[in-house]
């Protein structure tokens, strides 16, 4: 009985998609909840599962096309995976002309192939459909057999990355002649980003007012309670709570920074979902963590670890992104000592934090090195005057040089 694959039901803010990577090509046999296909929206990577067990028999729409919600991309001959192997068998006994169009099961090489030395390994192929559209172009254009390079992409999977630094470790010492170029087309996330950075650089009045803290409090704290924290509850105690927490208390003090602009209203949201700025292969997205000023350092630890783990390996939800009143992103994680992080619409803020240096500072009329870090606040003019800005900062500095207050919702 075959049976059709569809697209996903997309949101209402998400129209179509764009096929990233067939994970199966015509002909294979693939098991039920087996991912097939990664779909790429604006937003997330969708894995779309085979719902039954069968041999995919066809595959309507190739890589770097367009599709829409409940379109039919595929159709599965289902149960079909038992008699593919025999027929198989069967023409390979008929000899090497027979059995020309056949494709051997993973994993099951000939006597003559097994013989064979390792100076007569295949030609290097274009890539296979495993490959996202990037990285197949660049192994055509290079001569690279992606088989012989190493993935460090979501499930080990080989990106156009992994391809460019295996063709500079192969070519190194050529010779400096050569100016190599190459053009790849955006990835939906990535015009995604660009159109929201314009968005907001073109709609939002921006403005950026900075500070310090001095994060030796924090620090002690987590040198002080790490272990019994990690004992307690399964999770590290990072950097990110106490500044998440911190943000969910000022965020209710300061309800403009908390606010957003729709129209020629203002509205003023009475909860602090607070998206939480992730780097991935694909470019930066930002899952929101709901009601921060409802959780625990746990509960944020918890969250924030789990929105990682699913960004990394492509497992986010639309929903995941959606929403969020205000945003943190964490430059320190690269080095940045200091920046003006760009406001997310409909949102009228964002919290830069950067790298933590020792420096001089003057500490009861004496000169002591601490551990410091700038704090950026980046916001909309247009709502949030600077009187408030600066406060909500403020806010934060007292908060974590005094964690204990804030354990206090103080």
């Amino acid at each position: 009985m075959a049976t059709e694959i569809k697209v996903p039901v997309l949101p209402e803010s998400v129209s179509d998609a764009t096929i990233a990577t067939w994970h199966k090509k015509a002909g294979d046999t693939i098991k039920r909840d087996e991912n097939l296909v990664d779909l790429e929206t604006d937003k997330v990577v969708l894995e779309v599962p085979s719902t039954v067990d069968g041999v995919l028999k066809e595959i309507k729409f190739k890589e770097g096309d367009t599709v829409t919600s409940q379109q039919v991309i595929a159709i599965i001959e289902e149960g079909a995976a038992a008699a593919a192997a025999p027929k198989a068998e069967a023409k390979a006994e008929k000899g090497p002309d027979a059995g020309a169009q056949e494709v051997q099961p993973k994993g099951e090489a000939t006597k003559a192939e097994a013989a064979a030395p390792a100076t007569t390994k295949p030609a290097p192929v274009a890539g296979g459909n495993d490959l996202p559209p990037g990285a197949k172009f660049t192994a055509a254009k290079e001569g690279i057999d992606p088989a012989q390079v190493e993935g460090t992409g979501r499930r080990g999977a080989v990106t156009k990355e992994d391809i460019v630094n295996y063709a500079s470790g192969k070519t190194a010492g050529v010779g400096g002649g050569a100016r190599p170029e190459e053009r790849v087309a955006m990835t939906r996330i990535r015009q995604r980003i660009a159109e929201r950075l314009m968005q907001s650089k073109n709609s939002i009045a921006m403005l950026t007012s900075f500070n310090e803290v001095n994060m030796k409090a924090v620090m002690d704290m987590r040198k002080s309670q790490g272990e019994a924290f990690q004992k307690a509850y399964g999770i590290k105690l990072g950097f990110m709570s106490f500044f998440a927490k911190a943000a969910a208390n000022a965020l209710l003090r300061h309800p403009a920074v908390n606010a957003s602009v729709d129209g020629t209203d203002i509205i003023y949201h009475g909860y602090a979902d607070i998206s939480i700025a992730v780097s991935t292969e694909r470019g930066l997205v930002t899952p929101v963590l709901r009601n921060v000023e409802r959780m625990g350092f746990a509960d944020i630890e918890k969250g924030i670890d789990g929105y990682a783990t699913a960004a990394r390996e492509g497992g986010l939800k639309l929903e995941d992104l959606q929403g969020g009143t205000f945003t943190i992103t964490n430059g320190g994680t690269f080095g940045s000592l200091m920046s003006t992080p760009i406001v997310n619409p409909p949102q009228s803020a964002i919290l830069g934090m950067h790298a933590i240096k020792e420096r001089a500072i003057v500490e009861n009329g004496a000169v002591v090195a601490a551990p410091m870090m700038y704090i950026a606040l980046s916001y909309d003019h247009r709502i949030i005057d600077g009187k408030d800005a600066v406060l909500f900062l403020v806010d934060i500095k007292n908060q974590l040089e005094n964690p204990h207050r804030m354990l206090l919702g103080m």
